[in-house]
């Protein structure tokens, strides 16, 4: 039987900030509790944008609006594959109400997120999309992204 699980991530910002939580792993591991940005699973019939809202206002009572994606990832432990999509999106407010499965949580810069989130895939994740080092349209150079259809043969 193929089992597969989605995930959704919610990178959350607040003005130039970002959100990110603390959560407990592991009391067998040197440091058991690590920052890390809000996730949880995509329920049946739920959209992905449907359900990164639902989990972030469930974990910090924050209600947010999608900007747009900004990657995917995936992992396979066992019998089970797993995959997730990472949404950001704006806050109006930086008041939080933590769920109980979350010890703490803080706003931090852009240029703090490498030394917050101590996960080094999610950090490579989210400096290949653009999220620390910012890559914009002005990045492309002198090519013409956009094509006038009169001009397609």
């Amino acid at each position: 039987m193929e089992r597969f699980k989605l995930l959704v991530k919610g990178i959350v910002r607040y003005q130039d900030t970002y959100l990110v939580v603390e959560r407990w792993y592991d009391d067998r591991i040197f440091d058991p509790y690590q920052w890390e940005f809000l996730d949880g699973v995509l329920e049946f019939g739920e959209t992905p944008e449907a359900a990164v809202c639902r989990v972030v206002n469930e974990r910090t009572g924050l209600n947010v609006e999608v900007v747009r994606p900004l990657y995917t990832w995936g992992f396979t432990a066992g019998e089970l594959c797993t995959c997730g999509i990472a949404f950001l999106c704006d806050s109006l407010s930086p008041e939080t109400v933590l769920s109980e499965d979350l010890h703490d949580s803080k706003w931090v810069t852009k240029d703090e997120l490498p030394e917050t989130i101590s996960n080094k895939n999610v950090v490579d994740d989210i400096r290949n999309c653009g999220l620390i080092e910012d890559f914009g349209i002005e990045d492309f150079g002198d090519l013409d992204l956009f094509v006038d259809p009169m001009d397609i043969e």
